[in-house]
């Protein structure tokens, strides 16, 4: 399935029914007096967070919603039947925006999280509302009130724990599938993933935490280089930032040098991310190479104070200290945001 997390939409609440002009006419009853009903409320666009959904796909393909519109009201003060709300279902983690603004106007990251991002017309008042003592007979009545409308984008950002950043071929995705089940495409060409793939870590006495695998990190992806900036966005709501550094002899580049270029792009995406808490992990160990480069990232890292571990996905070598370290640092950061 494709994955889809940016879509732009225009959205149209029911216009309210319009009130009703009518007397009664009765056999026998004379001066019957005004009897005209009062106009249906147009239904409303709310949109609701599922765990059922993963991606904004269908959302691509159908880009106009309009709720359906308000009764008008009828005689013998019969009102008109509500018109029916419009819920759109889209993936836990959803941030609707608008269009033109670019303000956040609400953030879905709840299941069952619902938001009303286009309000119904309110039903016009029929012409039984405005007989009095004076004016007997009124021959008018309240139009409905149009329903609002707006222009919206909606930009899907991964809800997980760990999130997984770093050059193309760094071992992220077979990192992931050692320590998940999730089964990401792994090959030895750059950009194998083309798209987010989340990952659940289960660990002993019912621990887990979910990692998601970020691709297209390369220099210049803040400029829209490579896979461009479109999944940097799924970054922002990890609690810690594992970078992937290829410490074997077949690693392109210096180490260290690599952990700094992708270290710039995220902070010219958004400068806060960098102040996430970061870990380095030293991928392929078991390749046998040259000392220097593992060296010089674990020098790197003990200088800037970045908890560093080596690790091979092959042999399992130092991934539990890994998962260990990753565990109590997420206990740590949730009981942080609890005080």
């Amino acid at each position: 399935m494709q994955f889809v997390d940016y879509v732009k939409i225009h959205v149209k609440a029911g216009d309210g029914g319009r009130g009703c002009v009518s007397f009664r006419r009765e056999k026998y009853v004379p001066r019957g007096g005004p009897n005209g009903g009062d106009g249906g409320k147009g239904g409303s666009v709310i949109f609701r967070a599922t765990g059922s959904l993963n991606t904004l796909l269908d959302l691509r393909y159908h880009r106009e919603y309009k709720a359906e519109r308000g009764q008008h009201g009828m005689g013998k003060n019969m009102h008109g039947r509500d018109g029916a709300d419009l819920i759109i279902p889209v993936p836990v983690g959803t941030v609707i925006k608008d269009a033109d603004t670019e303000d956040i106007l609400s953030d879905l990251d709840k299941e069952g999280a619902e938001a009303i991002m286009a309000k119904g017309g309110r039903g016009g008042l029929g012409n039984s509302h405005f007989a009095t003592s004076v004016r007997q007979a009124p021959k008018f009545a309240q139009p409905g009130e149009q329903g609002s409308e707006r222009l919206l984008v909606l930009e899907l950002k991964l809800l997980a724990d760990v999130g997984l950043i770093g050059l193309p071929n760094a071992g992220k995705s077979t990192l992931l599938s050692v320590i998940s089940s999730a089964k990401p495409k792994v090959a030895d060409y750059p950009f194998t993933t083309l798209t987010p793939v989340l990952g659940v870590v289960k660990l002993p006495e019912f621990r887990s935490f979910v990692v998601a695998d970020i691709p297209g990190l390369i220099e210049g992806a803040h400029k829209g280089v490579g896979l461009g900036f479109q999944f940097l966005r799924h970054v922002e709501r990890t609690s810690i930032l594992l970078h992937l550094i290829d410490i074997s002899e077949m690693g392109e580049g210096d180490p260290v040098e690599n952990m700094e270029k992708i270290n710039k792009e995220i902070a010219l995406y958004s400068p806060e991310l960098v102040k996430k808490p970061q870990a380095v992990a030293g991928t392929k160990l078991d390749i046998a190479g040259d000392e220097r480069r593992l060296e010089s990232i674990r020098k790197y890292c003990r200088v800037k104070e970045i908890d560093f571990f080596a690790v091979s996905a092959a042999t399992g070598k130092g991934i539990g200290r890994l998962l260990s370290y990753l565990s109590r640092t997420l206990e740590n950061v949730k009981e942080r945001k609890k005080h």
